[in-house]
């Protein structure tokens, strides 16, 4: 039995001076293993993080499209909120499309765009095997859909302002051109690494690429459709035309302010790491004031210049500060975002009725909100960003203005000309849910319908 005790503690002894002696090897031997661990796992929390953003961001923008179909259906007459609604719907699904089938592509066309690679470059775009999908920091679906939900908003700002006088298939003609061609191309130039990106043009989140283009689109259609019927009489009379419900258009207008938060939080483009995480903070704060200043500024300018608050001068103030910000909400001071926003808020309460003395009627405000203070807020970033200067931007913004402007009024003429823009005057006086799409929104308010 001592015997075996003594060997016992013999073999336990050499055990441990043999663990003694291996454990450094394989410590050494661990090291690059560990090492390289430690870099992939940070490769994987960066590529998580970026993906979330995208697609978070992503969904808030979609909502949007929410935003867009409420604040249109509450500042247009009853008669026409159906026809409001179904052109919303039809537009995303429309921008979904398109955006894929061409758009994406012409937009990031990479270093490479030559004759000979043009026909692979407008193919649809592909999803990689979900495996394979680590090349980027962030998964490529994710930045498809980002993307593609900025074209649609680009798309929504038209809606409105053309609202009660357009014919439905006209309008989504109109929108397969812009989501796929207009915008796009456009978009490229500063996006998608061409030559405004190369002059040292900035537009952080689409002042102009997104929100002035839309402007431009609407601009042009409005002025070849012409106004409603009634809006102005023969001797420069301006006839108002009250929309349907104040709080679906207020409730539009805060969907669109949640939404915003992913607009311009999301085009930072990373989460990954503490300086991004503390970047997208501050552009939600500086967004956030800026609407916030559009609004007061708004309520105050109407009670000066009319003596009474004007509700839908403070949702599009908000709206403008939001716009005006989204150029370069990272860079600014809060208050300098207050100034930018509150900025917004003076373009809309003046430019407002300056377009009805113009006679472009303009239903739901966009092209003060959309179009001015996109160039304003896109013009302004030389203000806070040291890498921008005004004379760029001017030009962004005139090369810009004027493609879009000019091509869509080519479409616009096209379709004028060909199929014709307008309903009948009995139908635009009936109702375009009538005449149009055949469903009323408030079919108890009809003339020959009764609550059973």
């Amino acid at each position: 039995m001592k015997f075996l005790k003594n060997n016992l503690n013999l073999g336990m002894a050499a055990i441990t001076v043999l663990a003694i002696a291996t454990v450094p090897a394989l410590a050494q031997d661990a090291a690059a293993p560990a090492v390289d661990k430690t870099a992939a796992t940070a490769a994987n929390v960066d590529y998580v993080f970026n993906t979330l953003l995208f697609l978070m961001a992503g969904f808030l923008v979609m909502f949007m499209a929410a935003g867009f179909a409420m604040l249109e259906a509450g500042l247009v007459r009853t008669k026409n909120v159906a026809m409001q609604c179904t052109k919303n719907i039809a537009l995303y699904a429309i921008a979904g499309l398109m955006f894929w089938a061409i758009g994406y592509n012409m937009m990031y066309p990479g270093d490479d765009w030559i004759v000979a690679d043009m026909v692979g470059k407008f193919l649809p775009v592909t999803m990689p095997d979900p495996a394979g999908d680590t090349a980027n920091a962030y998964s490529v679906g994710s930045d498809w859909f980002f993307q593609m939900v900025f074209c649609a908003t680009t798309c929504s700002i038209v809606s409105g302002t053309l609202a009660e006088r357009i014919k439905l298939w006209p309008f989504l003609i109109f929108c397969v051109v812009l989501t796929a061609l207009i915008y796009p191309i456009q978009g490229s130039w500063e996006w998608g690494a061409g030559w405004l990106d190369d002059m040292g043009f900035s537009d952080f989140a689409g002042s102009t690429l997104v929100h002035s283009t839309g402007g431009w689109a609407a601009l042009a259609g409005a002025l070849l459709l012409g106004a409603r019927h009634g809006k102005y009489g023969p001797n420069g009379e301006i006839h108002p035309m009250p929309g349907s419900s104040m709080p679906l258009a207020t409730l539009g207008t805060f969907i669109l302010w949640l939404g915003w938060f992913g607009f311009n939080g999301g085009s930072q483009l990373a989460l990954g790491t503490l300086e991004n995480a503390s970047a997208v903070s501050k552009i939600f704060v500086n967004t956030n004031m800026a609407a916030c200043a559009g609004v007061v500024v708004a309520i105050i300018l109407t009670q000066v210049v009319y003596g009474k608050v004007d509700l839908t001068m403070a949702l599009n103030g908000a709206l403008a500060g939001l716009v005006s910000i989204t150029a370069e909400p990272l860079t600014p001071a809060i208050w300098q975002a207050v100034v930018i926003g509150a900025v917004g808020g003076v373009i809309v309460v003046f430019t407002v009725p300056l377009l009805d003395k113009m006679r472009i009627d303009d239903v739901v405000g966009a092209i003060p909100v959309h179009l001015l203070a996109g160039i304003w807020g896109t013009l302004i970033v030389a203000w806070t960003n040291g890498d921008a200067n005004v004379v760029t931007q001017a030009i962004g913004v005139g090369a810009i203005g004027a493609f879009v402007f000019i091509s869509s009024f080519v479409v616009w003429a096209f379709l004028k000309f060909t199929i014709g823009l307008r309903p009948t005057l009995e139908e635009e006086i009936e109702g375009l849910d009538k005449a149009e799409i055949g469903i009323e929104a408030y079919p108890e308010f009809g003339t020959g319908s009764q609550r059973i």
